[in-house]
């Protein structure tokens, strides 16, 4: 019985130690399409992986990995918000701001 205890909160507690390590996850939809960093995205549903100064765009069975400054803010966003900058015919992603986080997403 103590063994398996043990056993338990070993795995517990290697879980909390690894999850500050692994990146965060989330979903945001993009309504058309945009370019970020060079990377051309289509409109649809997209899960990111937020990693150490990249972010990967997943939909379908595509990827791209695109380089951006994580910022952590005061206060968490009530919902997703996506800042496109629109010159000319191309429409580029500036920002995303995840919702229910504090987390902002700064593409250059």
């Amino acid at each position: 019985m103590l063994t398996k205890f043990v056993l338990a909160f070993s795995i517990l507690a290697l879980v909390a130690a690894l999850a500050g390590t692994l990146p965060a996850a989330a979903h945001v939809t993009l309504s058309k399409p945009a370019v970020v960093n060079g990377t051309a995205l289509k409109a649809g549903d997209y899960r990111l992986l937020i990693g150490n100064g990249k972010v990967t765009f997943n939909i379908d069975k595509q990827s791209f990995d695109i380089p951006a400054k994580i910022q952590t803010g005061d206060k968490k966003f009530d919902v997703n918000q996506v800042q496109y900058d629109v010159v000319g015919s191309q429409t580029t992603i500036r920002e995303i701001a995840l919702g229910g986080t504090k987390t902002r997403l700064i593409f250059n």
